[in-house]
Order: C-alpha cells, then sequence, then structure tokens
C-alpha cells in the first residue's frame, strides 16, 4: 500500500504545482501580483524489510516570491515620486500663469510699460496723449496683478479640493485593507496563506503611499496595521479615517475625522506635497506677489497724494473706505506722524499750511472720527465720515491740497532793524527729509551793499550754505540753494544776528495716513488680487499728479512717480519692484528645476528598484511554460506509475 500512497502524494504535488503555474500565468499582467512557488519536500520515509524507503513527497507551502525590504523602499520611493509628482505639475501651472517666457513678456514688461509711460509723462507734463497713455498701462498692470492673484487664489481652490478628494481616497483604501484582513486573517486560521489576497492587499497599500507615507507591521495570520503620521488608521479591522480642513487663516490641516485641530504632519505623498503647496509653496507666491503689488501701490499714492495734475489744487475730495476705530488695522500702514494740509484763499492769494498730528500707538490713539475733527478745525474746510469714508470740503474762496512746496513767506523772522526787507520763498525742496532751515543775516547794512551775507544753517545747526546779499546782489534776485528752496530778499536794513526760519518739505505726510485714507491715491487696494486705478484718474487723467508746485509748471511729482522703478524700498528687503519680481520668478523656476530633478532621480531609483523586483516577482511566462511541462510530466509519470502498481497487484492477484 506504501507504493499507491506514493503515486498519490505525487499526484498531489503535480496537481497543486500545475494550479500554481496556472495561477501564475493568469496574473501574469496583474498589478501587484507576486508570483508564487510551490514547495515540495519528502515525506517521512518508511521500511520495507530491512531498508528506509521514501514514502513520496510532501506540499509544504505555496510560497508568494516576495523580497520585503525591497517592497518597503518601493513602497517609500512611490511616497516621495507622488509628492514631487504632484508639486511639480502644480509648480508648472504657476510658472506658466507668470508667463514670463511667453511673448506677450507677461507682469514685468507691464510694470516696464508703466513706468516708461510715466517718465514719458515726465517729459511731457501738458499732453492728453501722454496721460491716456499712463493710464492705459497702469490698467495693464493691474489687469497683470488681478490675473495673476485670481489664478494663485484659483490654484489654491483646486489644491484643496484635490486634498479633500485625496483624504477621501485614503479613507475608501484603508476600509479596503482592512476588509481584506479579516478575510486573510479568517482564510490563514484554518487553510493557509491566502496569497493572492496578500497581494491584493498589497496593491491597495501601495496606491495608499502614493498618497501619503505610510508605515506597516505585520502582525500574526496575516495581518498587516498600517499608519499615517503616526496615525494607526489601521488596526486588523478596525479604521480610523483622515479628513482635511481649512484653519481661520486659509491654511489647510490634515486630522483624524472628528478631531480637527489635532494636526497631522503629513509631509509625503500626494497629500503631502497638496500640503505643502497649500501652506507653504503657493502661498509664499501669493504673499510675495501681494507684497510686490502692496509695494507698487504705496510707493506711488504716497507720492501722488503729495501732487497736483491739471486741475490744480481741490475743492472737495474723498478717500476710500477705512476702518473705523484702528488707523493701523487692514492693512493701513499708518504709523505715528504728521501730514500737511495747504490751504488757499483764492481772493487774497494768502497760503497757509496746517499740521495735523497722527497719533496711533498712544494711550488714545486716533480714529477716522478724530483725524476728521482735527480738519474740521481748520477755517476753511469741512471734514467728515461717510460710509467709513474721509470727505473733504473746502469753503467758497478756497482750495487745498497736500504740496510740499515751500511757502511764499518765511516761517518765522527775527528783523530788528527800523526797516527791514521782505523775503520771499519759492522752490521745491530736493532732499530726503523735511528740515526748517535758520536763514541769518551776518553785518549790519543794507541789501546789496557791503559785505553782508546769509548763513543757512539745518536743524542740527550745521552750516550748509552762505549766501551774498551785500554788494554783487540786486535786491529781489532769486537766490537758488542746491536742495531747490530759492529766496529773495528785496531792499532793506538789517541787523547782524537778524534771521528768519523756511521749513522745507520732503514728503508732506510723514504717517502714510493720505494715501491709505485714499486721498489723490493714483492705485486703490492692498493686494495683487484688489489692485485697480483709482476711478478719479481713469475718468479724468487730468487728476494724474504731474507738479509739486502750486503754479502747476513743474514736472517733479511725474519724476518721483516714474523713480518708484528704481527705488529701493524695505518691504521689498531694499530691492526695486523689478529686482523683487525677478526674485519672485527666479524661486519659482528654482523650485520646478529642484522637483525636475528630484523626479527624474526618483523615477531612475524606480526603474532599478521594480528591475529588481521584476526578478525575483513577476511572472515570466517562459519559465513558467517551462514549469507547466515539467509537472506535466510528472502527473503523466505518476499516473503511469499508479498504473503499473495496478496492473502488477491484479498479476499478483491472478497468481494467488
Amino acid at each position: 500500500m506504501q507504493n499507491f500512497s506514493i503515486g498519490l502524494s505525487g499526484l498531489n504535488a503535480a496537481s497543486t504545482a500545475l494550479e500554481v503555474v496556472g495561477n501564475n500565468i493568469a496574473n501574469a499582467s496583474t498589478p501587484g501580483y507576486h508570483r508564487q512557488r510551490v514547495e515540495l519536500t519528502p515525506s517521512t520515509y518508511g521500511r520495507m524489510g530491512g531498508d528506509v524507503t521514501g514514502v513520496g513527497v510532501d506540499v509544504s507551502g505555496i510560497t508568494r516570491l516576495v523580497d520585503k525590504l525591497l517592497e518597503a523602499e518601493i513602497m517609500r520611493q512611490q511616497s516621495s515620486q507622488g509628492q514631487v509628482s504632484q508639486e511639480l505639475s502644480i509648480l508648472t501651472a504657476v510658472e506658466t500663469t507668470f508667463g514670463e517666457f511667453s511673448e506677450e513678456g507677461g507682469l514685468n514688461v507691464s510694470i516696464d510699460d508703466f513706468f516708461d509711460a510715466l517718465r514719458g509723462l515726465a517729459a511731457h507734463p501738458l499732453e492728453q496723449v501722454w496721460r491716456n497713455d499712463t493710464v492705459s498701462s497702469a490698467e495693464v498692470v493691474c489687469d497683470e496683478f488681478r490675473r495673476l492673484g485670481a489664478s494663485l487664489t484659483n490654484l489654491e481652490d483646486q489644491v484643496a479640493l484635490e486634498a479633500s478628494n485625496a483624504a477621501d481616497s485614503i479613507n475608501v483604501l484603508v476600509t479596503q485593507v482592512a476588509e481584506l484582513n479579516g478575510k486573510i486573517q479568517s482564510i490563514e486560521i484554518s487553510q493557509g496563506q491566502a496569497n493572492n489576497l496578500r497581494d491584493a492587499r498589497d496593491h491597495l497599500i501601495s496606491e495608499l503611499a502614493q498618497l501619503a507615507a505610510v508605515e506597516t507591521q505585520e502582525r500574526k495570520y496575516g495581518i498587516i496595521d498600517v499608519s499615517i503620521s503616526g496615525l494607526p488608521v489601521v488596526t486588523g479591522v478596525v479604521t480610523v479615517g483622515i479628513q482635511v480642513s481649512l484653519r481661520g487663516d486659509g491654511t489647510m490641516e490634515v486630522s483624524a475625522a472628528g478631531a480637527e485641530g489635532q494636526d497631522l504632519d503629513v509631509e509625503s505623498g500626494r497629500l503631502g506635497a497638496l500640503l505643502s503647496l497649500k501652506n507653504e509653496l503657493l502661498r509664499d507666491t501669493r504673499d510675495d506677489l501681494d507684497t510686490l503689488a502692496k509695494a507698487i501701490i504705496d510707493s506711488v499714492n504716497q507720492y501722488h497724494v503729495q501732487g497736483l495734475g491739471l486741475d490744480g489744487s481741490f475743492t472737495e475730495l474723498s478717500g476710500w473706505s477705512i476702518p473705523t476705530v484702528d488707523l493701523s488695522a487692514g492693512g493701513m500702514s499708518v504709523t505715528d506722524g504728521t501730514f500737511y494740509v495747504r490751504l488757499t484763499n483764492t481772493d487774497t492769494g494768502e497760503v497757509e499750511r496746517h499740521a495735523i498730528e497722527v497719533d496711533v500707538s498712544g494711550a488714545s490713539p486716533d480714529t477716522p472720527e478724530s483725524i476728521a475733527e482735527k480738519i474740521n478745525a481748520i477755517t476753511g474746510l469741512s471734514a467728515s465720515i461717510r460710509s467709513s469714508q474721509l470727505h473733504i470740503v473746502a469753503d467758497v474762496g478756497y482750495t487745498f491740497d497736500f504740496i510740499p512746496e515751500v511757502l511764499p513767506e518765511p516761517t518765522a523772522t527775527t528783523f530788528t532793524a527800523a526797516s527791514p526787507p521782505s523775503v520771499s520763498v519759492s522752490g521745491i525742496y530736493g532732499d530726503a527729509e523735511n528740515q526748517t532751515f535758520a536763514f541769518t543775516f551776518v553785518g549790519t547794512g543794507s541789501v546789496g551793499v557791503g559785505t553782508l551775507r546769509l548763513n543757512v544753517a539745518d536743524e542740527n545747526g550745521d552750516l550748509i550754505s552762505t549766501l551774498n546779499i551785500g554788494q554783487g546782489y540786486a535786491a529781489g534776485d532769486v537766490l537758488e540753494m542746491r536742495n531747490g528752496i530759492k529766496i529773495a530778499v528785496s531792499t532793506g536794513q538789517v541787523n547782524d544776528g537778524d534771521s528768519f526760519e523756511v521749513d522745507a518739505f520732503a514728503t508732506s505726510d510723514t504717517s502714510g495716513f493720505l494715501a491709505a485714507a485714499g486721498m489723490n491715491t493714483f492705485f486703490s487696494g492692498a493686494t495683487a488680487s484688489e489692485m485697480h486705478v483709482c476711478n478719479d484718474i481713469v475718468n479724468a487723467p487730468d487728476r494724474i499728479a504731474t507738479a509739486l508746485g502750486g503754479d502747476l509748471s513743474d514736472n517733479a511729482a511725474a519724476l518721483q512717480l516714474a523713480a518708484v522703478r528704481d527705488e529701493r524700498v524695505d518691504v521689498l528687503t531694499g530691492m526695486t519692484p523689478n529686482e523683487y519680481y525677478h526674485r519672485i520668478v527666479a524661486n519659482l523656476g528654482q523650485q520646478v528645476e529642484v522637483r525636475q530633478s528630484r523626479q527624474e532621480n526618483i523615477e531612475a531609483m524606480m526603474q532599478n528598484l521594480q528591475k529588481r523586483r521584476s526578478e525575483i516577482s513577476d511572472v515570466n511566462i517562459n519559465d513558467e511554460a517551462a514549469q507547466l511541462l515539467m509537472f506535466e510530466k510528472m502527473f503523466q509519470a505518476m499516473a503511469k506509475y499508479l498504473s503499473t502498481l495496478q496492473t502488477t497487484m491484479a498479476t499478483l492477484m491472478d497468481i494467488a
């Protein structure tokens, strides 16, 4: 009977082997399938007479050919590949949106065209065509900023949606992994390894790794626990889902389902990439773009509010909506300082300058209402807050503006002679800081006679200039200083030590309030998405400020506006607008280049790993065909063996 056991064991082994080979061939193209191999071992020995003989073959198991260390490395690289691929896709889209390599040239060309138009306007301040060109080019700049701002915002919204979809996919996958865990455990407790189910589950975990980096832990009966960023999303057959939500500041967080606020540090996979894009890469790019837009808006506006267009001074002026309480809120950039209102009596020609102190850091900080009250206290002006907007109206016979032109008469005089001269002042101050200059007469006598001179000192008492008003000076002639201030001294007597003072303004607003409140501004908005040319400028290009002098004959304001292109701005880390924009584009290009390089490296590594995996785990049809022939022959031989045994036994029985 032992001989028949040998034959039956051989048939069973050959049959099992044929099933394994058939399963391999059937799954040759199945993603995630690992080749299987039947494990055959000799059966325990037996005795026949005095000799020890074999008693057939046992099927000790069916082995799934898998290198766990290799699979773990592939899974890790899949997470990295998913991350870099997602980041590269979005960043490439951002780079395309900026369009610096397109025929149109993108935002950089638009900025250059705008400042070129301002330079042209400075050269032709009275010509309408240059004013219209400036408005058109400014609107193009605003369109470009808004387009880029909207594109980045849309990409951020798309990223948030993709992250939510990725979280949903993860939740579906962990549920499927848990279900397979249960099936595998049920089979392997009683029937041996469920290799095909293990392959299906490993394939799901591989898909999971592309979405987020996972850690796995194998337990008894084929159970695999899965964690994401320390969160056990699969524990046997129990699952914990994840969710994506937005914080109040617009950043995105990933947490366990129902545990909002307890962030998971997802650093890899598509979800990790989307989290990084939303919270860092896209956000930083949008913040940089907003910073550039606001720097241009603020720089242009701070000069524009101080100038005048062809329409001259104002009889009425309204700003835009501002915070009703905190002047430093809402991106207003208001600081402690002073702004000056120049008031002109159109009947008498008398000009006055009134200082309005702005306090935003004191115990009782100013509000728009308190600022309006200070302006309202000026005779000839009325100010109020309407719908959160500052509104200033001049009384009949008055006009007002904020130009820094020196007043026509000295701020203060000290004359001791019986018939002192009159002093007239004019000009546009050209230095960087506001100053009060003291003019002191040296010598006693008549203007235009002898060795009379004027010593000019700054606020620190430092002598900056000496002007001859003695022999060779014709009374009433204009003397121009290097800083742009002009004075003229009429005939008269002076005593040694007589003096007068002149207030000179580089800026008529050291607080930033006027630009923040939208008074006579060129641009409106505080971000790239909000940037517009003010309606007053669009509707009346003559309102573009080109002059800093009351007679409107100069082009100093237009030159200041055009010079913004080359001005180094603190909020732009000391760069000019063009340099800062080039840095944005260069950083973006570098981010793309780095990820392209990483993607190429990961792909090369994955090809190498997949090749090694293929050698171990993939099904080779030719090899399987050879195995098929071998086990087919084995089956036929064992069948022949059993047939021979049966014939032999029948012969023996006939003899008996």
